[in-house]
């Protein structure tokens, strides 16, 4: 009547089924999916107090397994031994954990609220910042800052554990002027031509450096001062002012210092610059410091130099109401430009020091800084595209998802709206009555891509709708997309190449997406079919043969492995031969290989034994069997991983040959499942990132060679490990060598890097 119930040892047998000491291997057997704990398949609470009954414990059952009659549960254990070795370990609570003497340690006596206001305020939460630190931080720019040492490395940095607002723009302290004159414009450059640094920003009317117009351009040569040139007033004609300035980009003495420099690069090159001058990139400095930081100019000014530049939405507003810098007051223009090249050119003085210490100089200068000029000239030269091709292709797909529309409706006995998850739900787990999964978020039946994967191999509906969608996809994404994207003026596509997002170092692509143009199916290759070749030239496209696999070899210092690429045997096959312990004069059959291929390529990515399970369609137990006969063959390979992942645990960062940096903050992760899945980013992120940064060499060497030889071929595309140029008709002769030469030795490894190439009017063709 108290409203307890005294569990004891008949209790537990009553709810169990078995005594206590028997409840962990009875909880083995039934596993738990919210703890992750797999138990064994298809059996549950009623059979498997019956099961530790009758055999007593978990090895008992396992040693017995053979020969029990229920296939249900021989089928669950044979084959799963180590799964279910692994269950119990979960399900036994840990009770050797190091005890505290005194609970009221644990008592909690509030936030530290000058540690919360500092961090408030660096995350700019500005009423809480006011609420932890009682400090108003100021949202506009006050001009009546008394701060004599605003610029320059002499301002004092904030004491750690105490509060203090962002520095902001103080007309008082600063020299900013606008030139009102092209002998104003040399008159300022002559009083400036010791100076081996200048900071560069252009103010446009848009952010597509193929389209926008470009209004004014800013300069500073020292901090706390620097110009701004509205084009187009007075006798600043846009020509004038670029031919004045190209004396000074063309000092090979001189480092242009640029907030996402390319842009900048692109709009002064479509103006008639030339440049001839060093480069430095702040952002893709600070790229290279820390992926996984903000970016924006503003981000980084608040973050390495406690100040808040004025925010562009100060001038221009937002939103519907957003006006164009074209319409901006002159004198408020000017603060904010040159104040973004004034403070531009701070963070490089703050950043370059960084790279040193970070030991990056190399990446940076060698290979991120360079490239970043190499894809300008790579998106100002843009790629033709065969817009009559993609028009009649478009006819043909839409044809193609009208057919299986109609396939689809008399598979499903109805009609109902395709696009509709809902509808969808409705008809095949309802009306169907098909094994339903997940439910989403708000209740529906989940019917994702890897719900309908799951299906379609079992059932023709699912395998449809997936074949619709990606047809629909390609529809919608690629073809009926890319013609509003042709240039007005150059009639050609100019994709985005991005150099700060993946932060393995690779190049993405926007506007359109080049990376994602599938190729594994004949719809999506066709797509490639309408990129062409210009009047009078042919597209060459080459393409690093298994980069990946060669950079571990060499990285790894595998002997065996180097061995099968010196003497250029096919690495599947060897690994096969290894892994099976096959005859040397015996045959590789297709199987050995196939699965040979997917350890080659998921081994480095840290895959499991479930995983790899998973992927061949074969028993947990045989794929451990494979890897561990991979890595007893390859065990430099093992060693490269062990070595890696201790260094990233220690270090908390793993690095590429040629020095570029991915911190991995979940390394020491207390959670299994994300310390896990950082180790297998760090084991992948010197692999991957050092065949990144190989093509990007071979990119910089090659756009060299162009220029010293003057060709009239040029690069037009980078996806991952393929490069497509287009080649003058008079040059066939010369330039697939001297590409194929280039590429080949980019980066000195310990085993030969191989292209393969291919040369036709279209992508396709070439590729």
């Amino acid at each position: 009547g108290d409203g307890f119930e005294i569990i004891d040892r008949s209790a537990v047998e009553v709810f169990f089924g078995v005594p206590p000491e028997q409840v962990v291997d009875v909880l083995t057997i039934i596993g738990d999916s919210s703890d992750n704990i797999p138990g064994i398949s298809g059996v549950g609470k009623k059979t498997a107090p019956e099961l530790i009954k009758e055999y007593g414990n978990i090895e008992n059952l396992i040693a017995a397994a053979p020969t029990i009659t229920s296939k249900r549960v021989r089928e669950g254990i044979v084959g799963n031994e180590d799964r279910i070795r692994l269950s119990r370990k979960l399900v036994v609570i840990k009770t050797d954990c190091e005890s505290f003497t005194d609970w009221k340690t644990l008592k909690w006596d509030g936030p530290d609220r000058q540690a919360l206001g500092v961090f408030f305020n660096r995350m700019q939460f500005r009423t809480l910042t006011k609420k932890f630190s009682g400090v108003e931080v100021p949202v506009s720019a006050p001009t009546d800052l008394a701060q004599a040492d605003l610029f320059g490395e002499s301002s004092p940095k904030t004491p750690p554990g105490s509060f203090t607002a962002f520095k902001k723009l103080d007309l008082h302290a600063v020299d900013y002027q606008c030139i009102t004159s092209v002998d104003d414009l040399k008159k300022y450059l002559a009083n400036n031509t010791v100076s081996n640094t200048l900071c560069i920003d252009t103010e446009t009317t848009g952010v597509d450096p193929m389209t926008a117009d470009m209004i004014g351009i800013a300069l500073s040569f020292s901090p706390g001062s620097g110009v701004y040139i509205p084009l187009g007033k007075g006798n600043l004609n846009t020509n004038a002012v670029i031919s004045v300035l190209n004396t000074l980009l063309n000092r090979g003495d001189l480092t242009v210092v640029a907030h996402h420099f390319k842009f900048d690069y692109m709009m002064l090159v479509r103006h008639g610059a030339t440049f001839l001058a060093k480069i430095f990139d702040t952002m893709l400095a600070a790229y290279l410091i820390d992926p996984s930081q903000p970016l924006k100019m503003d981000a980084l000014a608040m973050k390495y130099l406690d100040y808040e530049p004025i925010p562009i939405e100060a001038l221009i507003g937002s939103g519907k109401k957003q006006k164009s810098m074209a319409d901006i007051d002159l004198e408020q223009l000017t603060y904010y430009a040159v104040e973004d090249a004034d403070i531009t050119l701070q963070l490089y003085q703050s950043l370059s020091a960084q790279l040193k210490k970070d030991e990056l100089e190399e990446v940076a200068y060698q290979i991120e800084f360079p490239l970043s000029e190499v894809l300008g000239d790579m998106e100002l030269a843009g790629i033709s595209l065969n817009t009559d091709m993609l028009a009649s292709f478009s006819q043909t797909i839409t044809a193609d998802i009208m057919e299986i529309e109609q396939e689809i409706y008399r598979m499903a006995g109805t009609e109902f709206n395709i696009n509709s998850p809902q509808q969808l739900g409705e008809i095949l787990f309802k009306k169907l009555k098909l094994p339903s999964g997940k439910k989403t978020a708000t209740g529906q039946f989940s019917t994702s891509e890897a719900v309908l994967s799951d299906l379609a191999v079992r059932y023709e509906l699912p395998s449809k709708i997936l074949e619709y969608r990606s047809l629909a996809k390609l529809r919608s994404t690629y073809i009926d997309a890319l013609p509003p994207l042709i240039h007005a003026e150059t009639r050609r596509i100019h994709t985005s190449f991005n150099q700060s997002v993946a932060a393995t170092g690779r190049l993405s692509s926007s506007n359109p997406n080049l990376q994602n143009i599938p190729i594994r199916t004949q719809r999506g290759r066709e797509i490639r079919k309408a990129f062409v070749s210009a009047h009078g030239y042919k597209l060459l496209s080459v393409d690093y043969s298994q980069i990946e696999l060669r950079v571990i070899a060499s990285m790894s210092g595998d002997t065996a492995m180097q061995e099968a690429f010196n003497s250029n045997e096919d690495i599947h096959s060897r690994t096969a031969r290894e892994i099976f312990e096959l005859d040397p004069l015996q045959d590789v059959d297709r199987d050995q290989r196939r699965k040979a291929k997917e350890v080659n390529f998921g081994i480095p990515y840290g895959v499991s034994a479930f995983g790899l399970a998973q992927r061949l369609g074969i028993g947990n137990n045989e794929a451990k069997d494979i890897i561990d006969a991979y890595f007893t063959r390859f065990p430099g390979v093992k060693v490269y991983i062990d070595q890696t992942k201790a260094f990233a645990h220690e270090h908390g960062y793993v690095k590429t040959l040629s020095g570029r940096r991915r911190y991995i903050p979940d390394i020491n992760s207390g959670n299994f499942n994300v310390r896990s899945f950082a180790e297998r980013t760090a084991i992948n992120m010197p692999i991957q990132g050092t065949a990144a940064d190989l093509i990007k060499i071979a990119m910089i060497r090659l756009a060299r060679y162009f220029k010293e030889k003057q060709l009239k071929s040029r690069m037009l595309i980078q996806v991952h490990d393929e490069l497509v140029f287009e080649v003058h008709e008079s040059e066939l002769e010369i330039v697939p060598d001297l590409v194929k030469s280039v590429m080949e030795s980019a980066m000195s490894l310990s085993v030969p890097l191989k292209v393969e190439w291919g040369i036709a009017d279209n992508w396709l063709d070439a590729h």
